[in-house]
């Protein structure tokens, strides 16, 4: 576990060959005005570079960041603020990094978001306001696909699905709706009862089942959900975090999910049996967990809490296979079976004897590939 001083959010940067950034948002201080950093990362020692490898200060008219949403290509960044949104470029030059402003007008002055998402492909872009308007574009071009004012009283949480056809959004009164991205429109609301609140929701990220993940809170009792995205009908529930939960969150292989408590734990859950397979409590001293974002190849998660801390968590989980592991592997069965034929073709003369008719003199091993080698000549199909 790395602690790192306190930030009001942060979020991965996925680069090239795996040489993952993390960039992090501090809010306004009597001594300094607000900063964005971006620090590097090592995966050997699941931690961040002491110092930062660029910084940016903000202005007062700029606002303090509440939140990140990075472009797959880890190449633009919008924070979000108290004031709008601002976009920054990732400008490489030799071996320094820049955060370069870039011109946002649209939405430099919308007010304060509790939402903002690329989809999975970079070709969407959305964000939902602590005043329940929803705005979805296509990226770059910032073409409205659809304006919402009223999607809801006030945003909880939001999530775009894998192909990104489908925009999921809770609202702080509990409800929970499914939008239709291409068309622009409202497609349904998640039935619910009337003692229940869905408040963080997820789509699956494996591509194998089509899910939708929510935590519902019903009195003191919160249960994980499960809703078949092709019919929208809740297929099933589970306790697991046990607790109110304040985020969750997927990996990108969807293999786990991550619930954050309100009084600083982390679960994290294999989505194939929906059981923990980690659990870290009071990473953040009984603060509530305002995000958590695993790491893009590492099992590794970035978290930040309503006090400010950063921490980065290795998770107690069982290790993947990394490509080279599996080509190894392969390799080795090639070798052994080659290793059992050649034994079997030298230590068993009985091997190349096939079945003859009794009239039939039986060939010699030289015979039956001289035989064998005409009939392919004959016939090269």
């Amino acid at each position: 576990m790395d602690a790192m001083s306190s930030s009001a959010c942060a979020s991965w940067i996925r680069r090239p060959e795996n040489k993952h950034l993390v960039i992090m948002g501090r809010t306004k201080t009597r001594s300094s005005p607000p900063l964005l950093e971006i620090f590097s990362f090592d995966p050997k020692t699941a931690s961040l570079a002491s110092d930062s490898l660029t910084r940016v200060l903000m202005g007062d008219e700029d606002g303090d960041p509440m939140g990140f949403a990075v472009h797959p290509s880890g190449d633009e960044i919008v924070c979000s603020t108290s004031i709008g949104c601002k976009l920054f470029e990732l400008d490489f030059e030799d071996l320094n990094i820049k955060l370069v402003s870039k011109d946002f007008s649209p939405l430099q002055s919308i007010g304060p978001q509790k939402c903002v998402a690329f989809s999975t492909d970079g070709s969407k872009f959305a964000v939902g306001g602590e005043d329940g308007h929803l705005r979805i574009f296509e990226w770059p071009s910032l073409h409205v696909l659809l304006d919402e004012p009223n999607a809801h009283k006030s945003f909880g949480d939001m999530d775009i699905s894998l192909d990104s056809e489908f925009l999921a959004s809770t609202s702080t009164d509990g409800s929970a709706r499914i939008w239709k991205i291409n068309e622009g429109v409202p497609l349904t609301t998640l039935t619910r009862s009337s003692e229940e609140k869905i408040e963080c929701c997820r789509f699956s990220r494996d591509g194998m089942r089509p899910f939708l993940f929510c935590t519902v809170k019903k009195g003191a009792q919160v249960t994980t959900g499960v809703w078949d995205i092709s019919t929208w009908n809740k297929i099933g529930h589970k306790r697991l975090l046990k607790k109110p939960a304040s985020v969750l969150s997927v990996s990108l292989d969807g293999k786990y999910l991550a619930l954050g408590s309100n009084d600083g734990d982390i679960a994290v859950v294999e989505v194939k049996k929906m059981e923990i397979s980690h659990w870290s409590k009071k990473l953040h001293l009984g603060a509530s967990i305002s995000s958590i974002e695993f790491c893009p190849t590492e099992r590794v998660v970035l978290s930040t809490s309503s006090r400010g801390g950063t921490t980065i968590t290795r998770l107690n989980v069982p290790a993947d296979w990394k490509e080279w592991q599996i080509y190894v592997l392969l390799l080795g069965l090639f070798l052994v079976s080659a290793m059992i034929f050649y034994l079997l073709y030298e230590n068993s003369d009985s091997f190349w004897n096939f079945p003859l008719e009794r009239t039939q003199p039986a060939k010699t091993r030289e015979a039956f590939f001289s035989d064998a080698q005409f009939a392919d000549d004959q016939n090269p199909w």
